[in-house]
């Protein structure tokens, strides 16, 4: 419902057009016929190039063309030409759209009209050349810039969030197939397990510790598997847990990872930490920070690997607010400072294609977030550390 209001906005005030790979126009939104003073009928079916104007040069279009082809987003100042024959500029975002194969299969372009602000441009270019750079001149040509650039941030940014939308709604419907298809495989494996038990008359102690870890972890996939679920479908209600508790979660899932890996972690965590939200996606957020050292641990070929997390309640006498303070610190080489900024981004990753997605810690942001809380990180001592603030209701002790 959501994403439906954000595309409503978005189709609403700005030019939308779509286009199949070879440029002939499949969708128009009515933004776009009544800045181009074509009908719809008009359009659809004809080559993009019904709107150019005759005098953009070749070079221009053919750079543009590259661009796209090679599946990259084409950001820039378009000058069009109505049905009338006036003028127009637009802003242009132009994306291309892949398909399960990674191949093109169309493009949506979306504009905003800045003509207004091009001709009030010209105008104030003439009145500098008959005025010589008046005082005013100079005034207005800096109130101009200021808003120009306003106008394309807020364009891009526009463009950045129905991109995002889009494609976190078919993250969504994707995880939901492969919910369907993992229940059953899970609960095949549960039940063999149960007659691996029974067809064994004596177990050993070694065989029902063994047992109880993989029903855990079975238990745990399964958690999992509800946490992004309801994660990109907002089900699921809100409990009070403990914050001891879903770094325990955690742990079971890694423990034998972080054991063949030889990964030494460290817990201090206050018993007395409660949170209000989901512990499933609060152990999401411990079981997506681990595998990240565990993976760097591996990148930079670190011998002796160690995580340490630690969690305690800070009190604000300013604010009279309590919060939970939660730092995961590992020694595996720290952060480079040109992606630092870049980190929580979605699809951003410094790992291969076939180990990091780029959501990983796009998710815990989001997860904190939601706990009205805020996640940073810094380089300490040859490692990074995570630091996670989240405000409390005031139920806990300390």
């Amino acid at each position: 419902m959501k994403l439906r209001q954000y595309q409503r906005a978005i189709d609403e005030s700005n030019i939308v057009s779509k286009t199949d790979i070879n440029g002939i126009i499949t969708f128009v939104n009515d933004e776009f016929c009544k800045i181009s003073g074509y009908l719809r009928d008009e359009l659809i079916g004809q080559s993009h190039n019904i709107v150019r104007h005759p005098d953009v040069p070749a070079e221009y279009f053919k750079h543009l063309w590259e661009t796209i082809l090679n599946k990259k987003i084409y950001k820039g100042l378009i000058k069009n030409r109505t049905k009338d024959g006036k003028a127009v500029y637009l802003n242009t975002t132009i994306i291309p759209i892949l398909d399960d194969n990674n191949e093109i299969e169309e493009f949506v372009a979306i504009r905003y009209d800045i003509t207004e602000m091009i001709e009030l441009n010209e105008r104030l270019m003439r009145a500098q050349n008959d005025l010589r750079k008046t005082k005013k001149l100079v005034e207005l040509n800096r109130e101009l810039e200021e808003r120009v650039a306003i106008e394309v941030a807020k364009n891009e940014e526009q463009s950045k969030l129905m991109f995002q939308q889009s494609r976190l709604a078919n993250m969504g419907e994707m995880l939901a197939n492969i919910s369907h298809q993992w229940r059953q495989p899970l609960h095949e494996l549960s039940i063999n397990l149960y007659k691996l038990k029974q067809s064994t008359k004596e177990p050993s102690s070694q065989f029902i510790e063994i047992y109880e870890h993989s029903k855990a972890v079975i238990k745990g996939m399964s958690s999992i598997i509800d946490n992004f679920r309801n994660f990109f479908t907002n089900n699921g209600d809100d409990e009070r847990f403990s914050l001891k508790d879903a770094a325990q979660d955690a742990i079971l899932m890694l423990e034998n990872t972080f054991k063949n890996a030889s990964i030494k972690l460290e817990i201090d965590i206050d018993d007395n930490i409660y949170i209000v939200g989901r512990q499933n996606e609060m152990a999401q957020i411990f079981i997506n920070l681990f595998s990240n050292s565990k993976d760097a641990f591996f990148q930079h070929n670190i011998k002796d690997k160690r995580v340490n997390v630690r969690a305690y309640i800070q009190n604000d006498t300013n604010q009279q607010i309590k919060y939970a303070i939660i730092t995961i610190f590992d020694n595996a080489g720290g952060i480079e400072d040109s992606v630092s900024d870049k980190l929580f981004d979605p699809y951003f990753t410094t790992k291969h294609p076939n180990v990091g997605t780029g959501l990983g810690l796009y998710i815990v942001r989001r997860i904190v977030s939601k706990l009205q809380g805020q996640i940073s990180v810094s380089n300490l001592e040859n490692g990074a550390c995570f630091e996670i603030k989240i405000p409390l209701n005031g139920d806990n002790d300390e």
